[in-house]
């Protein structure tokens, strides 16, 4: 056999399996919808910006018209979410409890009373102990709003001051950074889900026993698993982008040839620790105890889900020699901080070890049956 009709071999193989993904509503389920339900939930918790605001009950014990005004602004404001269900201190303090608020805002009686020509009084933050760090934060926004209504009536001239200057440089939005890791999420149900849940069950169907008595070898078999899994993964990817964009507003600043490049690799590599667990594996019951081995600790200590910087330095060392942290470390350069493939070739390096690695074992395990 020439090894034009061997890449034909594979080009065939690619084209049942790329045809057999997209018919298979559970294939396109976990291929693609559910990495985008992560998204949405991922989404929606990181996407709400970097404004504090604080849930509270506004207590007004006071007639003045001050207080009234204060009142009233402070069921205005964004910072202060003040709770529309409280009807006095009592649920308040209820509410509190169950953890519903953050704090009490008490205006006492008398308070924004004028005297001297100006409105005076001290209002009173109550919080609870387990939320001792929220109730301090509170007093200390509230003390800084009471400064600046306190500079209206009295000029003020202090020695020490701050002055805030913003630098010409974007930074990443939660969002942005947690994208990397959703994407790395949806590389592992390509690369690793697919084979081990695929491989078993062909076995099982005596699929692969009869593949092996035709001219077939592993290489073509893998390779053409390659493509297939890569053209299936950049259809993935690319909804995934596309949604992120639309609606959680992804500022993408890298060049898009050039991710879906690296993406490519990174499922090539990825797809290998698949190929082995389902290849070796003779049924389900083998592979899934594996598969939960290995991918378990990528999904939590590469940065999937949470960044590796809110770890301690000893994970963190431990964690960037797994195959997925390169991964994520890689797309989140070039998706959102504008890096090139020529930047990160500590991440290829790496990568490419790996990928050695991997399909050592790969090949070496691989079973028809």
């Amino acid at each position: 056999m020439t090894l034009r009709q061997k890449l034909f071999t594979v080009r065939v193989f690619v084209k049942l399996s790329t045809k057999r993904f997209f018919r298979d509503r559970l294939a396109l389920f976990f291929g693609i919808l559910f990495p985008l339900i992560f998204l949405v939930v991922f989404g929606s918790i990181n996407s709400g910006g970097n404004d504090i605001s604080f849930k509270v009950a506004t207590i007004n014990q006071s007639n003045s018209a001050f207080s009234k005004d204060l009142y009233n602004q402070l069921n205005n404001s964004d910072t202060f979410k003040v709770s529309k269900d409280v009807a006095n201190y009592d649920e308040a303090k209820e509410s509190l409890g169950r953890g519903q608020l953050d704090g009490i805002i008490i205006l006492p009686a008398g308070f924004g009373d004028i005297k001297d020509g100006k409105p005076s009084g001290k209002a009173e933050v109550q919080y609870t102990q387990n939320n001792a760090s929220a109730g301090q934060t509170l007093v200390t926004v509230l003390d800084g709003t009471f400064k600046g209504i306190n500079a209206k009536y009295i000029a003020t001239q202090v020695p020490l001051s701050v002055e805030g200057k913003a630098l010409n440089e974007n930074s990443l939005s939660s969002f942005d950074y947690a994208f990397a890791g959703l994407l790395g999420f949806s590389i592992i149900g390509i690369g690793i889900f697919g084979p081990m849940n695929v491989f078993p069950e062909l076995k099982k169907q005596g699929i692969l026993r009869r593949l092996h008595t035709t001219p077939i070898r592993v290489w073509q078999y893998f390779l053409s698993t390659m493509l297939a899994q890569a053209i299936i993964g950049l259809v993935s990817l690319a909804v995934m982008f596309a949604f992120a964009i639309a609606v959680f507003d992804l500022h993408v600043t890298g060049n898009y040839l050039e991710i879906a490049l690296f993406c490519v690799f990174s499922i090539f590599m990825i797809l290998g620790i698949g190929l082995s667990i389902g290849g070796w594996a003779s049924n389900e019951r083998q592979a899934a105890p594996l598969g939960n081995i290995v991918v378990f600790p990528m999904m939590f200590l590469s940065g999937t889900f949470f960044p590796r910087f809110l770890m301690p330095e000893w994970l963190q060392g431990i964690s960037g020699f797994l195959p997925l942290t390169p991964v994520i470390d890689g797309i989140r350069l070039l998706t959102t901080e504008g890096k090139h493939l020529v930047d990160i070739g500590a991440q290829l390096g790496f990568m490419a070890v790996w990928m050695v690695i991997i399909y050592l074992i790969a090949f070496r395990v691989f079973r028809w049956e």
